[in-house]
């Protein structure tokens, strides 16, 4: 049995409203998974996978097994077939021998990609991997601290453009509760507090409502959107 097939299976449980999986790894990635998601609505619409670089030379230093056209096609795939899926994915820059070169190449896939948001780390060595038994750690820290922020730059300006699309809709939203990062919206009322929640794409979602919602799923009318938090109100 396959990962898309165990879905089918899961989907079957009664009592699970929503079915989400975290990380799926490109290499021989089963395609039936886009499929699962278009016929089963617990399912929800929300693919993280991640490419590391977008630098062939450094996709095979790391041991990847993938191209960054490999990868790509599988993003395209994904939004091809689920044309309302989030795509979210995970870089490290500043590998052992990373250039300019290799690292703008990060740069384009991310461009290309148009992911809902990245996690993005600075390489540190791990001792037992790879590349800390074969490869020196040698780009300096201050050009890893840079090309961190020059990426998280570019996704930044691509999730605002995104996130920005939702402004009017109405999404369903699981409730986590209240919102410890008060200062990220003022509460509109003085009735309720501020709840944070997330969308079945794993948007968050900040919006002002009772506390007895937690643990629920409802609706939420986007009305202005930044590129890490959408804000709205319930309906």
């Amino acid at each position: 049995m396959g990962f898309a097939d165990l879905l089918y299976e899961v989907s079957k449980i009664d009592g699970l409203e929503w079915i989400k999986f975290v990380t799926c790894y490109p290499r021989n990635f089963d395609e039936r998974i886009f499929q699962a998601m278009i016929d089963l609505p617990k399912v929800c619409r929300y693919l993280h996978i991640p490419a590391q670089s977008g630098s062939d030379r450094i996709l095979k230093a790391m041991n990847r097994g993938y191209t960054a056209e490999q990868y790509l096609e599988i993003i395209y795939k994904a939004k091809e077939i689920v044309p309302d899926i989030a795509v979210a994915g995970d870089f490290i820059v500043g590998f052992p021998t990373e250039t300019d070169e290799d690292f703008q190449k990060t740069v384009e896939l991310v461009q290309k990609a148009k992911y809902k948001n990245c996690f993005i780390f600075k390489y540190s060595p791990r001792p037992g991997t790879r590349a800390d038994e074969k490869l020196a750690d040698d780009v300096p820290n201050e050009v890893k601290k840079q090309r961190n922020n020059d990426l998280l730059a570019v996704q930044e300006a691509i999730s605002a453009e995104i996130n920005q699309e939702y402004v009017g809709k109405t999404l369903k939203v699981m409730v986590e509760g209240t919102s410890k990062k008060g200062h990220l919206d003022s509460a509109s009322g003085k009735e309720n507090p501020q709840l944070i929640g997330r969308s079945a794409g794993d948007y968050i979602v900040v919006f002002d409502g009772p506390e007895k919602l937690a643990g629920q799923i409802i609706d939420v009318e986007i009305t202005r959107a930044s590129a890490l938090t959408l804000f709205g109100k319930t309906t």
